[in-house]
C-alpha cells in the first residue's frame, strides 16, 4: 500500500483569514473510538525507556510516517516521545485504518 498521511480523509477547511487548513481532531477521534469499541484490531505495548512512537510505528507499521496512528489509537498528543509506562494501542494493520475511515 502507497504511504498515506493523518490529512488524506480530510477536506480542507478554510480559517477566519481565507487560508486553507486541515483538522485531525475528528480522524483522531474516530480511531480512538474504533479501537475503543474494537472494531480495529490492535496489539498492546508498554512504553519502555528511549522508545518514540516514529520508532515503534516503524516496527509494528512498517513506516515512521505512521506514528500518528499509534498517537490516535492510543489517545495520547502529538508527542514522538512519551514516557516510559505509557500503555499504547497499535492497529495491527494500516489497511484496516483505512478501510475504516473511507
Amino acid at each position: 500500500m502507497a504511504s498515506f498521511s493523518r490529512y488524506s480523509f480530510i477536506p480542507s477547511l478554510k480559517n477566519d483569514e481565507g487560508k486553507d487548513f486541515k483538522s485531525t481532531n475528528k480522524i483522531n477521534a474516530r480511531i480512538r473510538s474504533a479501537v475503543l469499541r474494537s472494531d480495529i484490531e490492535f496489539k498492546t505495548h508498554t512504553v519502555q525507556e528511549g522508545e518514540r512512537l516514529d520508532s515503534l510505528a516503524q516496527l509494528y507499521l512498517k513506516s515512521s510516517e505512521y506514528w500518528w496512528i499509534i498517537a490516535a489509537a492510543s489517545g495520547i498528543g502529538w508527542s514522538l516521545q512519551i514516557p516510559p509506562g505509557t500503555l499504547l494501542q497499535i492497529p495491527l494493520g494500516v489497511d484496516d485504518i483505512v478501510r475504516y475511515l473511507r
